[in-house]
């Protein structure tokens, strides 16, 4: 094996977290390799100091044989390594060229440099498959057209290697598997490709081998078609895994949430939702399949109240709500609905707050958190160390900010939060976005937890597969309409992509239909 890059026993640690524990590895030229590990394990962090955002506590980088010292970003770049990051770095209000040439522009004389750009921005695109505007506006784009912009970036300044980070992590189905032609395109055209992720099924379609991190420590390295998704999931967690989500027959209770007729129209008039009708009942998991854009971000919105209905009603527990009479978040939460966002980090935390504060955001209001006017922070920090315990949030910190938890951690702690009010009605948007094969499991079995203890779940997955392995019934959603309804006993990934994709619309109740 001819090694682009070598690891030799580096060590990091963040205060008293040991992130990074003596680790080493090799990665090979013209190669993809996967690196993976449960959400903390240290692959992220490991990655990051290839990259020189930090620098290592002991060890040797070497780049095609010569050791190197990392820094900053910047000696990356002149090695010839790019970093795709799980957030996109793009500045939305700039156009595709702007953002690739930032940084990079040529000189004082912007014209002659975008000029130059512009042609060698064409060259990529026809290269590797990555097509994309160079006029359009990034904020215009659809997520993985995003992620093509960053990848161009990394291309424009010479990388010769790339390191992807959770590239898939906001990605829909579809976009995913184009990214795995465009990582075999860069593969065939000599480039090196690392994929920093914790799902299984990208690592099987796309590596040629992969290390598995545990507790920031290197536990294994195989060669990809020399093991299975189960050894993998093995090694990750140290524990066998079950990689099916067994659960009993649900027992559908009284209808604890009713929308009829849901519309919602934009400032611009376009139509988001469009006469959606729904039902949840206590001791159900109801999911909703779609591609990413269809509604079910809106729909999220208006059922937790952070968004009117522009017509029709909603139910929850008795209240009505419509246009006339809104309702708003607090409310729903006093109502017993509870929320976990599909964008934790916008919307479900506050990225400067200490994981205590997380913990209770929304729910500080309680006698058990508040003081009069003030916070009983030991009581606060002692809860959230007992939710930390209860879902294996790591590192166990209650003072550490929120921004400091790998992205899993922090969609752990935001569901912990939610399920320990033990709702009437719980919404969640995708559950495990961003999240390893272990917590994924867990996740699963506290979600069936509270459809057995009567709670009514929504579910908002793009995750087919999950969907399917949650949902009692499934509501299929498509250009803001509900377009069918599937019991989970009838479903089949044909059937319900063909719906998703608008090509079939079955009568609601079950899969076969006009």
């Amino acid at each position: 094996m001819t090694a682009a890059i070598e690891l030799e026993r580096i060590d990091k640690s963040f205060g008293s977290v040991h992130a990074v524990r003596d680790v080493s590895l090799a990665i090979e030229k013209g190669a993809i390799t996967g690196i993976i590990g449960e959400n903390g394990a240290g692959k992220s962090t490991l990655m990051s100091i290839l990259y020189g955002l930090y620098h290592a506590d002991a060890g040797t980088i070497r780049v095609d044989g010569q050791p190197v010292r990392m820094e900053s970003p910047h000696d990356a770049i002149a090695h010839g390594i790019g970093m795709v990051h799980q957030h996109f770095m793009l500045i939305d209000s700039f156009t595709v060229l702007e953002n690739v040439v930032l940084g990079a522009e040529g000189g004082p004389l912007l014209a002659k440099g975008t000029a130059a750009a512009r042609s060698e921005l064409e060259r990529l695109s026809r290269d590797y498959g990555l097509t994309v505007d160079p006029d359009a506006v990034v904020a215009e784009l659809s997520v993985g057209e995003q992620q093509r912009v960053e990848i161009l970036k990394v291309l424009f300044r010479g990388a010769r290697i790339l390191i992807l980070d959770e590239p898939s992590a906001v990605l829909t189905p579809q976009e995913t598997d184009r990214l795995f032609r465009i990582l075999a395109t860069l593969k065939a055209r000599g480039v090196t490709v690392v994929l920093i992720t914790h799902k299984l099924r990208e690592i099987m379609a796309a590596t040629d081998r992969v290390y598995v991190m545990r507790q920031g420590r290197m536990v294994a390295v195989r060669a990809t078609p020399e093991t299975s998704p189960e050894e993998l999931a093995e090694l990750m967690v140290g524990r066998k895994v079950r990689l099916q989500l067994d659960k009993a027959p649900p027992h559908p209770g009284e209808v604890r949430l009713r929308a009829e007729h849901l519309g919602l129209i934009d400032r611009r008039g376009v139509r988001l939702l469009d006469d959606v009708s729904l039902e949840l009942r206590a001791g159900e998991i109801v999911g909703i399949a779609g591609v990413s854009g269809n509604g079910q971000t809106e729909l999220l919105q208006v059922l937790s109240g952070i968004r009117p209905p522009s017509r029709g009603t909603l139910t929850v527990c008795g209240r009505t709500i419509d246009a006339g009479h809104p309702g708003d978040p607090a409310e729903m939460r006093d109502l017993g609905v509870a929320h976990v966002p599909e964008d934790r980090q916008r919307q479900g935390m506050v990225a400067a707050f200490r994981a205590s504060e997380t913990a209770i955001l929304g729910y500080h209001e309680q006698p058990q958190f508040s003081r009069t006017f003030l916070l009983n922070l030991p009581a606060v920090g002692a809860y959230c160390a007992k939710l930390m315990e209860r879902f294996d949030v790591r590192p166990r910190v209650p003072g550490l900010r929120s921004s400091s938890f790998s992205g899993g951690n922090q969609q752990k702690l935001v569901l912990a939060r939610e399920m320990a009010q033990q709702p009437k009605v719980l919404l969640v948007g995708q559950p495990t976005r961003g999240v390893d094969i272990g917590a994924i499991e867990f996740i699963h079995r506290e979600l069936v937890k509270s459809r057995d203890a009567g709670c009514a779940v929504l579910v908002v997955s793009v995750e087919l597969d999950e969907i399917l392995s949650l949902a009692d019934r499934i509501l299929v959603m498509f250009a803001g309409k509900i377009v069918g309804e599937v019991t989970s006993g009838r479903a089949d990934e044909r059937t319900i992509g063909l719906m998703m994709a608008g090509a079939r619309a079955p009568a609601l109740g079950g899969a076969e239909g006009a």
